[in-house]
Formats: structure tokens, sequence, C-alpha cells
């Protein structure tokens, strides 16, 4: 039976007891559930699977994102039960922010110049925030192992990196995007989009997964993939990078190592997605 918690005081963990965490903000999806079957894999059936369900204000841009964002903790709750989950870990504002929630009052971790590019560009302080939340849920949670999805491929880099350098005693462990049977990545913001709106972000993917498959050099792929987006989709950035996101690749380059990376407006809804440079479209 699936353990719910609010208060970090419960968050005790048993000695010698392999554990391995997923953190999420709730509205929960098959995405995060491949996340929590990836995680029973790592720890076994004698192991613990924790599931943590935070909307994180320092995250966001303005109170009117953190208000918006769903909240769903019950059919959450009967998920993860269904899935196996021993513990969902569901604090309080306060609880996680004791001392407040504004930066100029908070101890944060900051990405670097990774957090820069990319998401960075149009969501300042986002990495900060998301970065300083996943410290200290690993901090409490002190997990082996954490999982996240790759559909936040940036996310997934930095949060790699603050593991590695400060040193955190997890290994961290991504899961491939899980995704709606016309390509959609699945995604707790697909809900605020309209049926028009659905239908058209189904391009993103064709267009990514075409560029994929398109041979000749990174120019021929960006451009195969920016013929099939939808118009109604308003494009932040469409490029094609190292696969640690450390350099963005020439276009006259000819590589098969890589990722390419979405990301766009639809309506109000911000939307993102990235698949490997060289690799098997998934719903073939």
């Amino acid at each position: 039976m699936t353990r719910l918690i609010h208060e970090i005081s419960e968050l005790t963990r048993k000695p010698g007891v392999v554990r391995a965490f997923v953190p999420t903000m709730g509205a929960l999806h098959q995405g995060h559930l491949d996340l929590v079957d990836a995680s029973r894999t790592l720890v076994g059936t004698g192991g613990e699977v924790v599931v943590s369900i935070f909307v994180n204000p320092t995250q966001f841009g303005n109170a009117t994102e953190v208000s918006k964002y769903p909240r769903t903790l019950e059919s959450d709750l009967a998920q993860c039960e269904a899935s196996g989950v021993d513990i969902v870990f569901a604090p309080s504002v306060s609880e996680m922010y004791p001392d407040g929630t504004q930066t100029s009052q908070y101890v944060s971790v900051q990405p670097g110049p990774l957090g820069s590019i990319l998401e960075g560009v149009d969501r300042p302080g986002h990495f900060a925030g998301m970065l300083t939340i996943v410290a200290k849920l690993l901090n409490l949670v002190q997990p082996n192992f954490a999982a996240f999805g790759e559909k936040d491929y940036q996310q997934l880099a930095l949060i790699s990196h603050m593991v590695q350098q400060l040193n955190f005693p997890v290994k961290v462990v991504g899961v491939q995007t899980r995704r709606e049977p016309d390509g959609l990545a699945m995604s707790s913001r697909n809900a605020f989009l309209n049926p028009e709106q659905r239908t058209e972000a189904a391009s993103i993917s064709r267009a990514l997964f075409t560029a994929q498959a398109v041979e000749g050099n990174v120019d021929a792929k960006l451009s195969a993939a920016r013929d099939l987006l939808s118009g109604q989709i308003e494009t932040s950035y469409l490029v094609a990078m190292t696969s640690d996101l450390s350099r963005k690749l020439d276009g006259t380059e000819i590589a098969i190592e890589g990722r390419i990376l979405f990301a766009g407006l639809l309506g109000s809804t911000r939307l993102i997605d990235n698949v490997p440079l060289g690799g098997v479209n998934p719903n073939e």
C-alpha cells in the first residue's frame, strides 16, 4: 500500500533499504509512471520507490502560472498505488520553504552557463528554482537513484551536472520520453491545449522525427523540421547540439551524435520536445 506523507520528519529511511526517487509536480501521466517503473527495476521488490508531488513556486515566472498548474492529488495517488509506489511525499509550500520563496530570502543553486541557453533565455530564474528544489528533495529523500524524463532534456543535463559537481551520493537515471499515439510528448501542460491546438501540437514530433531521418548536414535536418511545423506554433528555438549541450552544432556538420531540441508557444502554452540526432522513431 502506498503511504502518503506531508512532513519532512516522516521521510525517515530504513537502514539498508535501497531507495529510488521520482520528483514530480503532480498531474501524473504515463510518462511519470514510466519513471516509477524504471525506479522499481533499479531497486527491486525489496527496495522503496518514493514519488514527490510538489508544485514548486520558485521555478515559475509568476504567481499566476503557479496557480494555474493542475493539481490532481487524488488521481495521482490512485496511479501511484496502482504502480506500486511505496511513499508519496506531498509537502506544503511552507514545509519546503519555511524562510519564504523569494530569491532574495533563500539560498539557491545556480545553474551556471548551461542554464543561460535554450529554456534559460525565455524563462529566467527557472533553472535556479528547479535545481534548488531538486537539491532539497535529494537531501531529504536520500535516494540511491533518481529518475528523470528525457523530454526535459536540459533539466536532465543540469541535474546530472549538479549531482556530479556537488558530489551528491545518487545516480541520476534518464528515461526515454513517453509519447501519445500521434507522437506528441506527454506533458501535464498538454491539458491546457484546446482540441484544435492539440491537433496542431502533433506537428512538433513529426517535424523532429523527420529531421532525425534526413540524410545530410545539420542545416538540412533543421530545414526539414521547420517545413513541417504548424504555422500556429511560435518557435522559440529549434537547434541541434552536442549530447551534453556544451556546443551548438554547425549547420555544415554531418553528425550522428547529438540532440535536436525544440520549444515553442501554441496559444499561451509552452511546449518542448527533443530527439536524438540519429535514431529510430519510437512510433514507427
